[in-house]
């Protein structure tokens, strides 16, 4: 097993966000959170990686209690975390930026080799600066390569979709299809898009800081489809 929350609460202004979580998630698995606005989805995957603390529960990393780690030293143990709107760096070239996400000085040759599986035309950007010249699916491209190159046990993304035309999200949905060749640990989407669920093993659907149901992406997204009273997914 590589991941298990128990009994995870959190609560703001006494409005109950997550109301006992109880979730475990094995190696090797490309899972995707979905459900209603509000539901706590994003601050379910922020509790895993520790930028918010559960008001009681347990996270457990490969059967180590993680709940009091901080950030940095859960990256430490495996966790990668790729915000909605990834950073920008003045003066760091994406170059700089692969070699930090490695924490390896690896050559030019090698820095290209990821920037093409994520489908950008290496020699274009290996120098380019991670600033505002670059729109939010060049951005999402080059942050998934880092995340490739850090080799995360779990790597998190928190709708990777958010800020993207649709061009880009297209394009974005043939990266993740290829993500188990890159990422060979366990891969966890918060997302509404359908396309990115379709490719999921296995979906987690939640609802008002509850998890409703856990099943194969097929079996949820049939039933959630016939509950369009209760939302909707987006195309």
């Amino acid at each position: 097993m590589l991941l298990e929350l128990k009994n995870i609460c959190f609560e703001r202004e006494n409005k109950k966000i997550l109301d006992h979580i109880n979730l475990s998630m094995d190696i090797g698995k490309f899972i995707a959170i979905t459900g209603p606005n509000g539901s706590g989805k994003s601050t379910l995957v922020k509790i895993i990686m520790g930028i918010e603390k559960p008001d009681s529960g347990q996270v457990i990393l490969e059967g180590k209690d993680i709940t009091k780690l901080n950030i940095n030293e859960r990256a430490n143990l495996g966790i990668s975390f790729a915000f909605q709107q990834p950073v920008k760096f003045k003066g760091i070239t994406v170059y700089d930026l692969l070699k930090i996400a490695t924490k390896k000085n690896i050559t030019k040759i090698e820095a290209c080799e990821v920037l093409s599986k994520v489908g950008l035309c290496a020699k274009e950007y290996v120098e380019r600066e991670v600033n505002h010249s670059l729109s939010g699916g060049e951005l999402k491209r080059i942050e998934i390569a880092t995340v490739a190159l850090r080799g995360a046990k779990l790597t998190i993304f928190d709708e990777p979709e958010a800020g993207i035309d649709l061009w880009s999200f297209s394009n974005l949905i043939d990266v993740f299809e290829q993500m188990r060749e890159m990422i060979q640990g366990t891969t966890l989407i918060v997302s509404h898009q359908e396309r990115i669920l379709n490719i999921a093993d296995e979906i987690i659907l939640m609802k008002a800081g509850k998890i409703e149901e856990i099943g194969k992406s097929k079996e949820i997204l049939k039933k959630t489809l016939a509950k369009t009273s209760c939302y909707k997914i987006k195309k």
